[in-house]
């Protein structure tokens, strides 16, 4: 199953199950729609090589997902494993983020058996180096900064782009470190919007108008120094971010007087052909994942450490989150001026 957002690579993670379990194990695969939705409510479909040919450049997943975990609905996880022993599965290849991750750590106390496969753009999931989507999100963001770059030149502007990272902020430092941007701004370094304009006005000073500023959607200014209202939580009781790039944006324009335009890339990040890095990683985790099956390791996540794909025990890994590393932050700093 695939749950949580779509990512790249969702697809391509899908056909190496396929492949390895069905020719090399001799299994017989079932994919489910919907993420855990599928498993709750035992909708699903047989899964053969022949239906997953072609899956290896395509953004999406074929399964289908959704936001819904089995906590959300009445006797989820009970209904889930009903469907579990009705189909008589030796296992579960969950594909998700941290909040997928985390249903199939309390599935697996049902006695189910599990596998988990990290997946999200923001790089979050604790246990492994590298999550698939991640590079193929920077590389989408990093060519639409170079394309901003022309414009902001063009028209002596700031230009404000918002990428994904509600918690974190891997995407926007990576991308605004390979983008060439003049400020980045991350969740873990709570932002003083006087700094930033005068960074910005620096740069003018020195005959440089033209700016790039990378947002992460989830960075927030540090405490008394910019007021920002109280965000609403949305129905999975996360709070729903209120445009970081959007507020930066004005109160750029507002102290400097330099024009400044805001960019949102939103899902765009998450579309489209994954990179051949993450076509290659997911193929990897896609065939350790079922060697993990057959060799009893479950209730693990297959992860990347020193390029090579490990099983970590999920119980190591759900409700940790991964930050950015503080040796990126301080090398992306030099650049950001």
């Amino acid at each position: 199953m695939t749950g949580g957002g779509d990512c790249p690579g969702l697809n391509a993670v899908i056909r190496a199950v396929v492949r390895r379990a069905v020719r090399d194990h001799g299994d017989q695969v079932v994919g489910f729609l919907d993420g855990w939705q599928g498993l709750v409510e035992s909708r699903w479909r047989d899964l053969d090589v022949t239906a997953t040919r072609g899956l290896l450049p395509r953004g999406g997943t074929m399964l289908g997902t959704s936001r819904t975990t089995p906590g959300l609905l009445d006797d989820g996880l009970v209904r889930a494993k009903a469907t579990y022993e009705e189909l008589g599965l030796d296992a579960v290849i969950v594909i998700g983020g941290d909040g997928t991750l985390a249903a199939a750590h309390r599935f697996t106390l049902l006695g189910a058996r599990v596998v988990g496969v990290p997946k999200t753009i923001d790089n979050d999931v604790a246990g492994t180096e590298h999550t698939f989507g991640f590079v193929t999100a920077v590389q989408i963001a990093t060519d639409l900064i170079d394309r901003l770059h022309t414009t902001a030149e063009s028209h002596d502007r700031v230009m404000v782009v918002e990428v994904m990272g509600r918690h974190t902020g891997h995407v926007a430092a990576h991308a605004g470190l390979a983008g060439g941007a003049t400020v980045t701004l991350v969740p873990e370094q709570p932002f003083d919007i006087e700094q930033v304009c005068e960074r910005l006005q620096r740069r003018h000073d020195r005959g440089r108008w033209a700016s790039i500023v990378v947002v992460a959607e989830g960075a927030r200014p540090a405490p008394g120094t910019l007021d920002v209202p109280e965000p609403r939580l949305d129905v999975w009781g996360r709070p729903v971010l209120m445009g970081a790039g959007s507020l930066v944006a004005a109160e750029i324009e507002a102290r400097t007087g330099f024009e400044t335009r805001v960019t949102v890339l939103g899902h765009v990040q998450r579309g489209g052909t994954p990179t051949a890095y993450d076509r290659v990683l997911c193929s990897r985790l896609g065939v350790a994942a079922v060697d993990a099956v057959h060799e009893g390791r479950l209730d693990h996540m297959v992860a990347l450490r020193s390029d090579r794909i490990v099983a970590v025990p999920l119980a190591e890994v759900v409700g940790r989150e991964k930050p950015l590393a503080e040796e990126v932050w301080e090398a992306a700093n030099v650049f950001f001026s």
